[in-house]
């Protein structure tokens, strides 16, 4: 009987799938993923089918990155005709889903003129009745608020459809993920685990402590051609061990994009999980192996890719002792519940917190700051700022806040006083409105009206307000998506000439010039404090 202990390999990737496609958040709430599918996989998938050598130019065409392009070759034209004509027969409900929600919209549009709203449920779309509520607001405007607990008790959310593939990565290279279906490829190993599984939690824990070989293959019901692929993703090699802080004051350090680790002797914190593997690579950076055993809080910051990522969460899962999330649960369609997706993802202990909300831990309080701006005036609630404090410490981490509206800061500061450190995020152009949110819309939106509302963070003025109005003694910029290992969810290639690069180096410049500590942060960076 084999003895021997073996490690998950640190450059083993772990990519989450729904369907073949890459899990994001949109891909798992039912009404989202009814939407994208129609919306947005079908159409990507028509288009390439007609036109792969379309897309194959598309995608080396630096102004077009992000686009609705798959990154195949021609050859894989037979590939994907199979993946739609699949997803036609078996997501039938899920069509029909999506249908029903531009259907019951154009009945608000035609019907809803601002009398009683009870005649018109009988209306409401078979597959939609009995989840979804019909409202007004103040001013007679319709909408429907979806009940998202009944949605994920029925049969339009199907964890079967949940995946994780495996497969070794040895650079930065990834094609965009919301564009590109995953598709067997070689050496890789396809895991149909839910999401919720504790299969997955006995198999990241591998990348830490040691097991069996046939444990692991018991566990994860793997045999076969699967069972001899997996054995070249293990190695007998432990990882190198964790340096946990043991100082009298805290330390931070910075993983890349939002990603920052906070450290006392009493707790961790990780905000926007969004990790790089560990392979050889000529930019230092923090990876996995550079983060403890335990972390008691994970903060979201809101609910885009870059800032919630299911391939490096359900790698953690096990790890996260508390997972903090901005409150929601009204039921727009553009905004779902993070509470209701992580539980649904396996996730046990999720703190919701309201603007200026907080909760304690020894020596240190996390509070949720407004966040304005940033999801193209969309009624988004799943947004926060957070407030951490560490003993005498005030750090802000504003993530994509747009100051748009100054006066909020300046209420802010009455009540959490002058901060220490200011992390915020300054990509002051963003995608347009429909870049992210187009699927979830039934009716087209004029492109100037598109491209008038961004995904966008605060530029110099802004950011330079916020700064004013919280006396900040130190500024980082970050989030601005610039890790060559971030090109897979944010496709971003700057240049001098980019406007996020000159504002934010005109903001380093003046705080430099006023004696505060400023700097983009870009790659890795450790901070102590005392």
């Amino acid at each position: 009987m084999e003895n021997t202990a073996y490690y998950l390999k640190s450059n083993v990737m772990a990519e989450p799938l729904v369907d073949s496609w890459y899990a994001w958040a949109h891909l798992i709430p039912p009404a989202t993923a009814a939407r994208n599918l129609t919306e947005r996989h079908l159409r990507i998938m028509e288009s390439y089918i007609e036109s792969p050598e379309t897309h194959q130019a598309a995608v080396k065409n630096p102004a077009l990155l992000g686009g609705p392009f798959m990154d195949f070759d021609r050859n894989r034209v037979e590939d994907v005709k199979r993946l739609r004509d699949r997803t036609l027969e078996e997501r039938d409900h899920l069509v029909r889903l999506s249908r029903a929600i531009g259907q019951l919209d154009a009945l608000l549009r035609e019907k809803a003129t601002g009398y009683g709203l009870e005649s018109l449920y009988a209306e409401v779309p078979a597959c939609l009745q009995g989840y979804v509520e019909l409202v007004y607001d103040l001013n007679s405007h319709p909408s429907f608020r979806l009940i998202e607990p009944l949605l994920y008790k029925s049969g339009f959310y199907d964890p079967s459809l949940q995946s994780v593939m495996l497969s070794e990565i040895r650079g930065d290279d990834r094609p965009f993920v919301l564009s590109t279906p995953r598709l067997d490829k070689d050496g890789s190993v396809q895991l149909p685990i839910p999401f919720a599984s504790r299969q997955l939690d006995a198999l990241f824990r591998m990348k830490t402590e040691p097991s069996s070989r046939a444990s692991i293959l018991d566990t994860l019901g793997l045999d076969g051609e699967g069972s001899e692929r997996f054995r070249s993703f293990l190695t007998t090699e432990p990882p190198p061990p964790y340096s946990q802080y043991d100082g009298a004051g805290a330390r931070w350090r910075y993983f890349g994009h939002a990603c920052i680790l906070l450290e006392t002797r009493e707790v961790s914190v990780l905000l926007d999980p969004v990790l790089s593997y560990t392979y050889e690579t000529d930019i230092s950076r923090y990876t996995y192996d550079d983060l403890p055993e335990v972390i008691d809080y994970a903060l979201i910051t809101h609910n885009h890719q870059d800032h919630i990522l299911f391939e490096t969460l359900l790698q953690l899962r096990h790890r996260i002792r508390n997972i903090v999330v901005p409150r929601n649960g009204g039921g727009a369609l553009q905004d779902p519940s993070l509470k209701l997706l992580l539980k649904q993802c396996g996730f046990q202990s999720v703190i919701e917190l309201s603007e200026m909300e907080e909760v304690a831990f020894d020596r240190g309080t996390i509070t949720a700051v407004p966040f304005l701006g940033e999801h193209g005036d969309l009624n988004v609630l799943t947004k926060s700022a957070y407030l951490l404090r560490l003993g005498r410490h005030s750090l802000l981490f504003a993530a994509d806040s747009c100051n748009i509206s100054p006066k909020v800061y300046e209420h802010v500061h009455r009540e959490i006083g002058d901060v220490d450190a200011l992390f915020l995020g300054m990509e002051c152009d963003g995608a347009p409105l429909s870049w992210i949110y187009g699927p979830l819309l039934t009716q087209r939106l004029d492109r100037a009206m598109d491209r008038s509302r961004r995904l966008a963070g605060s530029n110099y003025e802004r950011a330079l307000a916020i700064l004013d109005q919280l006396r900040s003694k130190e500024v980082y910029v970050y989030a601005m998506g610039q890790e060559p290992w971030l090109n897979y969810v944010m496709s971003i290639k700057y240049t001098d000439k980019s406007n996020p690069i000159i504002h934010s180096d005109h903001l380093i410049e003046t705080c430099r010039e006023r004696g505060i500590t400023a700097e983009r942060l870009f790659g890795e960076k450790e901070i102590f404090l005392p």
